[in-house]
């Protein structure tokens, strides 16, 4: 595929319901294209509302039996998560049909654009995605976005699941992976560096990654009190950087920062931002999407006003609810610097944090163990509680040599208190158990859309407590 005229082109997309895919078929489908999948959620009656969701879109649905896959003109597209022994692959092979990554064709689209807008980093790629739709939205540009998490300002009872936006305007808005090293496809306009750390590969790697993604960019936002982000920095002209901090010496800097539990409020020169989303990682967050909206054309001023419009986004800090005193949230963290954000940001208020964290797999929770029991036991307060749960399986092979319970012991060694429960189902009844009014429990995870189905269940579970 050499551009983004997709109308009328079958596509197969394997795995649709994955937060990658599902904003991919939403925005082929969009564009004209006749778009069928497949989804092992769909087969096991996971979230069956997302699976609605793409059917009312016009998307034929099939079970991962190879049965959706008939023609040789389709284009079979699947994530790198998916093995070459599952059926609709077999099927493909055995038709000869076309195979696109996810990524290649995600970054087909986008290097086609006019004004494509790449985000990148290890943690907040969704949020400033997100932040940056906002604010080319209400500017009138009519955006295409492909985020990885649900958009609150763009979701519709309609739309239940809008995490792409399919627009005529000349920006192509994504976030950008580097897990499976698909950045490098990528040719951005605008390219934002939000931070670099450990997650699922070294830092090393990482590094040569992003600085080759920003290194490509006409112009990069790069996060100035991030160390890594911001020796990259130094590799490109001034001209082309545009440095942000919450600390100083950069070009777009956040003074008199005002938490509220679930806003936060700051000062960029001479105006005054109001976010309707808390914490401070926010906040630099915001100065990315700032950043890139000013480098594609919008006036400073009114990028500042815009992103007032903002709501956030499902699973990241997302208040579930609240019953006998106990708030629910709902959050995507799952690596150090993003359970650590979340953190920080509930410590900033009075109350005990009791946490249910899922790990996101068996090889992420190896290459961070070091660095995740190191930021928990810092952050953990003496009377927070964690819970693991064992590590997300959806099925094929999995090497487990570190699990849940290696964490737990790391931390009880480390002074921590956190215990393993096997069962999530077992962790969230055991934390209903033991809060007590002004208590926050936070579901932590990712890869899994089931966990925003827990934490409503925890809610549901303390208002029948007494009863």
């Amino acid at each position: 595929m050499q551009d983004s005229n997709v109308s009328g082109a079958r596509f197969f997309l394997v795995g649709i319901g994955g937060s990658g895919m599902m904003p991919l078929a939403m925005i082929l489908a969009g564009r004209g294209a006749i778009v069928a999948g497949s989804d092992r959620g769909l087969d096991q009656g996971r979230v069956p509302a997302k699976f609605d969701a793409l059917t009312a879109l016009g998307i034929a649905l099939h079970p991962q039996d190879g049965s959706g896959i008939v023609s040789p003109e389709q284009v079979v597209v699947a994530s790198a998560a998916v093995e070459d022994n599952v059926a609709d692959i077999v099927a493909a092979t055995r038709l000869n049909c076309r195979r696109m990554s996810r990524a290649d064709l995600n970054a087909a689209l986008f290097n086609a654009a006019a004004l494509p807008i790449g985000v990148a980093g290890t943690s907040g790629k969704s949020s400033v995605t997100g932040m940056i739709a906002a604010i080319l939205y209400a500017e009138g540009r009519d955006p295409t976005v492909m985020n990885g998490a649900v958009m609150k300002d763009f979701a519709r009872a309609d739309r239940p699941f809008a995490s792409a936006l399919v627009g005529e305007g000349d920006a192509y808005v994504s976030e950008v992976d580097e897990s499976d090293g698909s950045i490098a496809l990528y040719a951005p306009r605008v390219a934002v560096l939000n931070n670099v750390s450990l997650d699922h590969k070294s830092l090393e790697e990482l590094n040569r990654l992003f600085g080759d993604f920003i290194g490509k960019a006409g112009h990069a936002v790069v996060n100035a009190d991030n160390p890594d982000a911001a020796a990259l920095a130094t590799t490109l002209p001034a001209a082309r950087v545009t440095r942000f901090s919450l600390r100083g010496d950069a070009d777009l800097v956040a003074t008199d920062i005002e938490e509220r539990p679930f806003a936060v409020s700051f000062t960029l020169g001479a105006h005054r931002v109001d976010l309707q989303v808390p914490g401070r990682h926010n906040v630099a967050n915001a100065l990315a999407a700032i950043g890139a909206s000013v480098a594609a054309g919008v006036p400073l001023d009114r990028a500042c006003a815009a992103i007032g419009t903002f709501t956030g986004l499902r699973r990241r800090f997302d208040l579930v609810g609240e019953a006998k005193g106990v708030a629910v949230i709902d959050d995507f963290g799952h690596n150090p610097d993003k359970i650590a954000a979340t953190l920080d940001t509930l410590h900033a208020f009075p109350g005990r944090i009791l946490a249910l964290f899922q790990p996101h797999g068996y090889g992420p929770l190896k290459v961070m163990r070091g660095e995740l029991v190191a930021m928990l036991a810092a952050k953990l307060g003496a009377q927070d509680e964690l819970v693991l749960c064992d590590p997300v399986y959806q099925g094929g092979t999995v090497v487990r040599e570190v699990t849940s319970a290696d964490i737990v012991r790391d931390l009880t060694l480390a002074g921590a208190t956190a215990r393993h429960i096997a069962s999530r189902e077992a962790a969230a009844a055991h934390l209903v158990a033991v809060a007590r009014p002004g208590d926050r429990i936070v579901v932590m995870g990712a890869r899994d859309d089931t966990l925003s189905l827990l934490a409503a269940d925890i809610v549901r579970a303390l208002d029948g407590k007494d009863a």
